[in-house]
């Protein structure tokens, strides 16, 4: 069976720990956050995990469904990661992908609405308001095909042709094929995202060989399709005869709680993206201004 999962943490755990060639991985704690880090180096590993070759960071938290905390080792963990892949200067696009009235894919838009946009503020004003330090940042949230006519890379093409980044950074809504991993693991890639792939729309790539500049991905995984998700609980029951109906495979998975799931990973995402964007700023002073 072809389970659905958009994190290399799960397809490097399905090929099994034998099979290593061209694919590293390294897990470290920090306090109650987990890091794993897989490098794919080859093309035929890419293949084999069906991911394109780059650097993959997982970081498992507690569920946000229980855990609320915004302001811990949680936001100093993600935002690390995240400035250790963004370029030294330039402006920074960041793109909130997915359909804002669809909970389980409103993750994107979201975050977007966290990010601090400083673009239009003159290096005059942000001297006189004292935030000397300010990074470039652009924020935009393009909605989905079926809003707007309009491909989402189309949408971000032409805007990275007229404002010219250094990069631009993804946030989406992610598929996991093990339920503990909804709304409690974020990864980061800078291999760039295909919009809609978590849930079998994926539209063409967004990556620097279709934009022109590098593209950090990151993301929360909200489903599991039904199909995975079957196999999974029967497996648990240690049943050796099942099968799945066709239909399953079409069908989503989301928990109860995906409201508050949604909401609090956006806020981390967004604030983590601020933090490590605006170095000169703390995360407190960024939450006074993005709130």
């Amino acid at each position: 069976m072809n389970f659905r999962t958009d994190l290399a943490l799960e397809r490097h755990e399905l090929i099994g720990k034998d099979d290593t060639e061209g694919v590293s991985s390294h897990t470290e704690n920090k306090g109650n956050v987990k890091i794993t880090r897989i490098e794919i180096r080859t093309p035929s590993a890419a293949e084999r995990l069906s991911k394109p070759q780059g650097n993959y960071i997982t970081v498992e938290v507690p569920s946000f469904s229980s855990d609320g905390e915004i302001l811990d080792s949680k936001l100093h963990v993600l935002s690390s990661e995240i400035r250790k892949m963004l370029p030294d200067e330039g402006t920074v696009l960041v793109v909130g992908l997915g359909n804002i009235s669809i909970t389980p894919d409103a993750l994107g838009p979201k975050a977007a609405s966290y990010i601090l946009a400083t673009r239009h503020i003159s290096s005059e004003l942000a001297k006189s308001v004292g935030l000397t330090s300010l990074r470039s940042v652009a924020g935009i949230s393009p909605g989905v095909l079926g809003q707007t006519g309009i491909e989402t890379g189309e949408i971000i093409r032409g805007i990275v042709d007229r404002i010219k980044p250094s990069c631009v950074v993804t946030v989406d809504a992610l598929a996991s094929r093990n339920l503990s991993r909804l709304g409690s693991t974020v990864q980061m890639s800078d291999t760039g995202i295909s919009p809609g792939s978590g849930v079998g729309n994926a539209r063409k790539r967004l990556d620097e060989e279709t934009l022109g500049v590098k593209v950090i991905s990151i993301g929360v995984p909200t489903v599991v399709d039904g199909a995975t998700l079957a196999h999974d609980l029967i497996d648990r029951e240690k049943s050796a005869d099942y099968s799945v109906l066709p239909e399953s495979e079409e069908m989503m998975v989301t928990p109860k709680e995906i409201d508050l799931l949604v909401e609090r990973a956006s806020k981390l995402v967004g604030l983590a993206i601020n933090c490590a964007l605006q170095k000169g700023l703390s995360p407190e002073e960024i939450m006074s201004l993005v709130s």
